[in-house]
């Protein structure tokens, strides 16, 4: 069986939520998206969903075009969902040069999805240092050695790099990183999606109102 033929036959095979998928009932979410944010993480969480801390992460380059990543979110507060990286990397630089991104969060353990678009902006330094000072050695290791999605010349290269930023990061718990960047993303959407068996999905947006988008939100439901 040759390659091609091979994933074709194991794509077709698969299904998607085959398992007892939660109810969600849109007339009983609160009335802001992070509350239910919160809710549904804590309760793909307990679900046994794998890392629902990571995420999709949007982006424009300078010429118009998508990128996406997967990273880590840090917070979900009143400001809005957190998440940080080098302001030096492809996703630094094309946040400071169009400051507005879109998540998306995916937990198959119960046939669900977040979205959430709006401006991205910057935390300050000690904000920035304080994100980083919370986190494992590992993390402050690959912080120090940078250099972000910049074209690296060998794996022996990285190697030597990343050995000397351990070495550092172990004896130096509170070396800075100055790339190292906190972002904020401040939702103006948010859309919350629940999978069902027959394809009755539901879909529940919140839009903010008002012509500066701090009046409060808007619900409303989607066509699946």
């Amino acid at each position: 069986m040759s390659g091609e033929s091979e994933f074709h036959e194991v794509l077709h095979s698969l299904r998607v939520w085959d398992t007892v998928l939660p109810a969600f009932d849109p007339a009983a979410a609160p009335a802001e998206p992070a509350e239910l944010f919160r809710e549904w993480f804590v309760h793909a969480a307990r679900a046994g969903q794998t890392e629902p801390h990571t995420m999709s992460l949007a982006t424009v380059d300078s010429e118009g075009r998508p990128d996406a990543r997967i990273l880590m979110l840090h917070e979900v507060d009143a400001r809005g969902w957190h998440f940080a990286s080098h302001a030096t990397s492809a996703k630094g630089r094309q946040l400071a040069a169009r400051p507005e991104a879109a998540l998306v969060f995916y937990w198959p353990a119960v046939g669900r999805q977040v979205r959430v678009r709006g401006p991205v902006a910057a935390c300050g330094a000690e904000e920035s240092r304080a994100d980083l000072a919370v986190r494992s050695r590992g993390a402050l290791a690959a912080a120090l050695t940078g250099r972000q999605s910049e074209v690296l010349g060998s794996r022996e290269e990285l190697a030597a790099a990343s050995a000397a930023a351990w070495e550092r990061a172990g004896a130096e718990p509170d070396a800075p990183a100055p790339t190292w960047t906190r972002y904020v993303l401040e939702p103006v959407e948010a859309e919350f999606f629940q999978g069902e068996a027959a394809r009755r999905h539901v879909r529940l947006r919140y839009r903010r109102d008002g012509r500066d988008g701090r009046d409060g939100w808007t619900r409303e439901l989607l066509w699946p």
